[in-house]
């Protein structure tokens, strides 16, 4: 982390601006929370209902005891995430620009085109690994605790003024959160680290057999929440705003020197043996956010939305993750429905920590394989942090053939039905893979990092008002945007994603690029 003495350049002049229309006419938006869960039933082939060989993720059951009765963020007139409740000298809402209202935020003259580099330097220059960014950004895969861990014992008189405002049960909505508990990344930025084991996650498709595949869509998705959480202490990153983007690929190990452009998909300027991830969030009420992956080489990809409430639970804040996603193998028209577990903040007047809890399940209808999962959250007295357990059955069977145990952030070990037992999985012995990113001056406006970068910078420097004031800014512009549209009689149009029944699916996914080349 660079020193503070370090001279930085102006965050204004690391992002491409664009002028965009004030307003537009655009496509449906989701209207409320009701008792409607957005699942994603589709493969992504397109509009058209889901293929047969695609069990509806309806047929997978949530508890209804599960949800939460309220949502967080999802206010009709007002947009709370992190700004301060107090209205000093230094309040944000006295150091906004008093130059005019905000500025509207609207789509780009040239849509949801990518800007690519003109030239192979430019191209390789624009390219960062999240350790780039100028010396403007944390390295995103190499952050620490950074003394963090102080900061809330610092601002504890802040905390106790939060706890104040809620009681037991209550909607979150309209709760102030204070700003210095933000992570300095967007959470569509945090939903990327599903991939940090991307050699993990493509060599699923390089199985023989369903049983293999199965075990394998199992070891990727219990790898994946380990690496959200490099720290100790728990930070919130940012909220999305509407119509949010974020792009990233991985190279993958030994296929460095595969130059063989992509052409199409998230990140059309890399090689067909990356994979590429985008996420966009695709409406405010309620709060959901769309993400797909794919690597085009092993012709594989997933499909996901997540739609976040929560609850304030005394001494802690839980967010459920009502959502699912859908593993796609192309070449053996293999579909595996999956659902993600709840998130807890706790000691919020401590040390905060995130663990995680809920049972989740993952369900291949074609081969009829599937597997039940449960993350336990830690007793009151006794017991272990982070544990989870896991069976996965043969089709029809009612006895597992694998049982797993241990800790979702370090071992776990498989029990076979033939007796024989392994490590299943070493988090801590897993390296992962980091993240490419394109650096701030060759992303658009409304691109996560070139988005938040002014609110990422203050945080970083530890200017906690400024930071709040770069986020209440932001805050106005939506504002400022959905008035435009509630006046002019129009809604919000998604950039990369569709809604298709209760799902929100990318819009061109590999399965329909490959399925139009053959026409």
């Amino acid at each position: 982390m660079p020193s503070q003495a370090v001279t930085l350049p102006e965050p204004a002049q690391l992002c491409k601006s664009e002028q965009r229309p004030s307003s537009l006419p655009v496509g449906p938006v989701v209207a409320s929370l009701g008792n409607q869960t957005p699942t994603p039933n589709s493969t992504g082939s397109g509009q058209s209902a889901p293929s047969s060989s695609l069990t509806s993720p309806s047929h997978v059951n949530l508890s209804p005891n599960t949800v939460p009765d309220f949502s967080y963020s999802s206010s009709e007139d007002e947009f709370y995430d992190a700004d301060e409740f107090y209205q000093s000298s230094s309040s944000p809402k006295r150091c906004m620009d008093s130059s005019g209202p905000a500025a509207v935020l609207t789509r780009s003259s040239t849509g949801s085109s990518l800007k690519r580099p003109d030239t192979t330097e430019s191209l390789n220059s624009s390219m960062s690994n999240g350790t780039n960014d100028a010396d403007l950004f944390d390295p995103p895969d190499d952050r620490e605790d950074d003394g963090e861990g102080e900061s809330v014992e610092e601002h504890k008189s802040v905390i106790m003024h939060l706890l104040s405002q809620v009681r037991l049960g209550m909607d979150l909505t309209k709760v102030v959160l204070p700003t210095f508990i933000l992570e300095r990344r967007s959470l569509l930025e945090m939903y990327a680290d599903f991939f940090a084991h991307p050699d993990l996650f493509v060599s699923i498709s390089d199985q023989k057999d369903p049983k293999e595949r199965m075990v394998q869509v199992v070891k990727w998705y219990l790898s994946a929440f380990h690496a959200g959480r490099k720290g100790s202490v728990a930070k919130k990153p940012y909220n999305p705003i509407l119509g949010e983007i974020f792009r990233c690929h991985w190279v993958l190990p030994g296929t460095e020197d595969d130059m063989e452009p992509v052409s199409e998909g998230p990140v059309p300027w890399v090689s067909k043996s990356n994979v590429t991830f985008v996420a966009e969030q695709v409406s405010h009420h309620p709060p959901i956010s769309a993400f797909y992956a794919e690597c085009f080489s092993k012709r594989i990809q997933f499909n996901a939305h997540i739609w976040t409430k929560s609850k304030f639970l005394g001494m802690s804040i839980g967010v459920h993750n009502i959502g699912q996603g859908c593993v796609t193998c192309l070449d053996h028209d293999e579909h595996y429905i999956l659902t993600f577990p709840n998130g807890y903040g706790r000691s919020i007047l401590t040390v905060p920590w995130i663990e995680l809890g809920g049972e989740c399940s993952i369900n291949c209808s074609k081969t009829g394989y599937n597997a039940s999962i449960v993350f336990h959250t830690k007793p009151f007295y006794g017991g272990k942090k982070h544990r989870i357990t896991a069976e996965i059955f043969s089709p029809n069977d009612k006895k597992p053939f694998c049982s797993i145990e241990g800790e979702w952030n370090g071992v776990m070990y498989a029990k076979y039905s033939t007796g024989e037992n392994a490590v299943f999985i070493d988090t801590k012995k897993m390296p992962t893979i980091k993240k490419k990113v394109r650096k701030l001056e060759d992303q658009d406006d409304f691109e996560s990092r070139c988005l938040w970068k002014d609110v990422t910078y203050n945080l970083k420097i530890r200017d906690i008002d400024a930071a709040t004031a770069a986020k209440h800014a932001l805050e106005e512009r939506q504002r400022a945007e959905a008035r435009a549209r509630k006046e002019n009689e129009t809604s919000w149009e998604t950039r990369l994603f569709h809604e298709d029944g209760e799902c929100w699916v990318y819009d061109e996914p590999l399965l329909k690029r490959l399925a139009a080349s053959k026409h």
